[in-house]
This record gives C-alpha cells, sequence and structure tokens, in this order.
C-alpha cells in the first residue's frame, strides 16, 4: 500500500508537465514565455491561420461529467483562435469504436456557432479507434470539398487528438501517412493514456507536441498552452523589436528592413546609407548625384540632360548666347575655341580679335615694300626700281639722258672722220 501512494505522488507531481523530450526533428515552433506586464495577451497575440481538427475521444473509460470536461476545453480552445473563413478554420470529429464528424472545416466560422455545436456533441461510448478517426480526418476532413484550403494556400493543417486509453486498432502506419501529407498532429493523453501510443502519433518534437495530464478536471488548463502553441506574438505591433527602421512580422517572428536608400547591415537590425551611385547601382550617363538616399543624373560641362533624365547629349556651344567669342566661335565636342576674321588676329584673353598687321614679316609676299592699306595692302618698290606686272616683284629702272644739238654734231663728225680713215687705209692697201 505504501509504495502504491509513493508512486500516486509521484504522478501527482508530474501532473500537467509536458513528456521528457524525445531526440528532436526539425525544429517547429518554440513555446513562448508570457510576457509580463505591457498590453494584455489578447492584444498582444494574434494566431497564424490554421485548418484545424480537434479529435475527441468519447469511449467507455470516459464518464459523462468527463466529457463534458473535455467539451469545456474544446470551447475555451475556440475562444483563444483567430477563428474565421479567412483565418483559422475548425472542425470537430467524436470517436470510440466508430467516428462522427460532429461539423467540418466549412460549415462555421464564428466563435458562437461552433461553442454551441460543441455543446450538443453526445459520446460514443465502447471502443478506441484512434487508428480510424486519423484516417477518417484525412479521408473526410481534410479535404477541400469540406473546407480544406488549397496547398497553394500554405495553411498548415493540424489535429489535436485528446484521449485517455491506448489505441485499440494500428496506428503507426496511418500516422506516417498523415505526415506525408503535411497533417502536424498533437496529442493530449489524459489519466490512463498509453506514453509510447502518445509519442507514437505526435508530430516531432515529440515535448512540443505531446501533453499529459492527470485528470479531465485540470485539461483546461492546457488551453493556456496550447494557446502559446498557435499564438504569434506581433512583436512590431509591441515594438519590443530591435530594428532601427522597419520592422517586419514574419508569422510568429520579424525580419529587419530599412527605408528606400539604405541597406541592412550584417547585424539585420541596423541600416546604413546606400552609395546609391556607385557602380552598377544607377543608370546615368555621366554623372551619378546622390539625392538623400536617391539620385539624380548630371552631365559634363558642354553636355545637357535628356528628357529620359539618364543620357547626356553634346550642347551646340556656338548657339547665340552659349559663347564669349568676339568674331568666330568653333564647336568642339561639347566644348568650344573662338577664332577670328581674316586680316584679323586671336588675341591673349582667346576671346577677342585684334586687326593683324599684314605688312609685319611672313604676312605678305611683297618683295622689297609693303604699303599697309586697313586690313589690306600693297606692294612698292625701292628708289632706281619699278614694280613688275605681278604687283609683288621689282626690277632695276633704264635712266635715258637728254642730248644736245652741239653734242649730236660732234658725233657726226667723228663718224665721218672715222669713216674717211677707213676709206683711206683701205685704198693704201690695194696699191
Amino acid at each position: 500500500m505504501g509504495r502504491a501512494l509513493a508512486i500516486l505522488s509521484c504522478c501527482l507531481a508530474l501532473a500537467l508537465l509536458p513528456l521528457p523530450a524525445a531526440p528532436r526533428g526539425p525544429a517547429l515552433r518554440p513555446r513562448r514565455q508570457p510576457r509580463p506586464g505591457g498590453r494584455s495577451a489578447d492584444t498582444a497575440c494574434k494566431n497564424r491561420p490554421l485548418d484545424l481538427i480537434f479529435i475527441i475521444d468519447s469511449s467507455r473509460s470516459v464518464r459523462p461529467e468527463e466529457f463534458e470536461k473535455v467539451k469545456i476545453f474544446l470551447s475555451e480552445m475556440i475562444d483563444t483562435l483567430d477563428v474565421g473563413e479567412r483565418t483559422t478554420r475548425v472542425a470537430v470529429m467524436n470517436y470510440a469504436s466508430t467516428v462522427k464528424v460532429e461539423f467540418p472545416l466549412r460549415t462555421y466560422f464564428d466563435k458562437a456557432s461552433m461553442k454551441e455545436a460543441v455543446s450538443r456533441i453526445e459520446p460514443l461510448s465502447a471502443g478506441t479507434m484512434t487508428g480510424l478517426a486519423i484516417q477518417t480526418a484525412m479521408d473526410e476532413v481534410f479535404t477541400e470539398e469540406m473546407g480544406t484550403r488549397p496547398a497553394t494556400f500554405n495553411i498548415p493543417k493540424v489535429a489535436i487528438i485528446v484521449t485517455d486509453g491506448r489505441p485499440q486498432d494500428q496506428v503507426q502506419d496511418v500516422v506516417a501517412s498523415a505526415r506525408t501529407a503535411g497533417i502536424e498532429i498533437y496529442v493530449v493523453g489524459v489519466d490512463r493514456a498509453d506514453m509510447q501510443s502518445l509519442r507514437i502519433m505526435a508530430s516531432e518534437p515529440l515535448d512540443e507536441h505531446v501533453f499529459y495530464v492527470e485528470t479531465y478536471g485540470v485539461i483546461e488548463k492546457l488551453t493556456s498552452r496550447f494557446r502559446e502553441t498557435f499564438c504569434a506574438v506581433n512583436v512590431c505591433a509591441l515594438g519590443t523589436h530591435d530594428c532601427q527602421q522597419v520592422c517586419v512580422s514574419n508569422g510568429a517572428s520579424h525580419l529587419c528592413d530599412c527605408y528606400e536608400g539604405y541597406t541592412l547591415n550584417p547585424d539585420k537590425r541596423t541600416c546604413s546609407d546606400v552609395d546609391v551611385c556607385a557602380p552598377g547601382r544607377h543608370e546615368c550617363d555621366q554623372i551619378c548625384v546622390s539625392n538623400n538616399g536617391s539620385h539624380v543624373c548630371d552631365c559634363y560641362e558642354g553636355y545637357t540632360l535628356n528628357p529620359d533624365k539618364k543620357t547626356c547629349s553634346a550642347m551646340d556651344m556656338c548657339a547665340p548666347g552659349r559663347h564669349d567669342c568676339a568674331q568666330v566661335c568653333l564647336s568642339n565636342d561639347g566644348s568650344y575655341s573662338c577664332g577670328c576674321y581674316e586680316g584679323y588676329t586671336l588675341n591673349p584673353d582667346k576671346k577677342t580679335c585684334s586687326a593683324a598687321d599684314v605688312c609685319a614679316p611672313g604676312r605678305h609676299d611683297c618683295e622689297q615694300v609693303c604699303v599697309r592699306d586697313d586690313l589690306f595692302y600693297t606692294c612698292d618698290c625701292h628708289q632706281g626700281y619699278t614694280l613688275n606686272p605681278d604687283r609683288k616683284t621689282c626690277s632695276r629702272a633704264i635712266t635715258s639722258s637728254l642730248v644736245t644739238t652741239e653734242e649730236s654734231c660732234k658725233c657726226e663728225a667723228i663718224v665721218a672722220l672715222q669713216d674717211s680713215v677707213t676709206s683711206r687705209l683701205e685704198a693704201l692697201s690695194t696699191k
């Protein structure tokens, strides 16, 4: 008797505790501790959308008053859920040696109607065909015809089994099929429930999917545990996040983001200015100008921004009003230079012009004398020379002198004397 009392005391100490952790599979949702103080749980918590089925054991071992406790548990669970057509849909199945679908997922979308339907559920008695109940859930409830949303919606399919006994049929194979179908199974064991069977039916990790209570009288206490499991604490709404700029709710978690023009740092919390003008980050043809997280395009001197606000075209720098040349503007690929009309030379300021010294060395082709005439010139020659017909070169001039009559007579006498002498000499030579 003493040993029996010791065992009973040990069981009482373990009541309401989850089973010890088994080897863990892929991590699902960690259980969260209620946040002390601050906003109430109702405003800080909103469960993610689910397609949820309660599968309740109503075999002979469950006394009528105990079954009423189960229904209270279901009603309180429904109160914690965000029930609706677009949020969480709920179905209830009742099983013993047979299975009855009390209402499928498509029937009720408000809490009051669901709770009213739960209050009318009657126990079936006899037998504990848990495997049959799970198979029926797959075949008749988790279907689109019965209200399950298509796989493309990515709505989790969840089953919560409440039982106080050992399954009287095989569950291992049907549970494997349920897992393959993507159904997540939580198991609540009460009183005489077989622990090994609970572990076989539950999803991994077992310490988050298997619950045990000593009696139906305390099953309601599991409501808060399931509420924590299904609750998505919106830390973005609560302001308890550590994001520097933007908090993005992500189901049960959150992510940090940054305003436009900023980039998330490696710590995944803080933000830094984006160098929007870094190579490859902009589409500017010539110049990128950073502007408070954004940018504008600009062009080099001598170019103008096209209407697309990205590319540039060379300006006509010699258009009126664009240059400061006194006489001639010469366009040069987005720039310009100044020139002068013929007969003028560009001044050192590279803008204005002065009349050229056309008679300066090298500027004319006169052989001897260059005579300037405003912007033009003419050629002339030194004294004793005359300008040739080409108007450039010069030739020595031929001088003539006047001969008097007296000098002319003397010349004629000399010529006559010379002729006479010549004739006498010729005569003497013939004798």
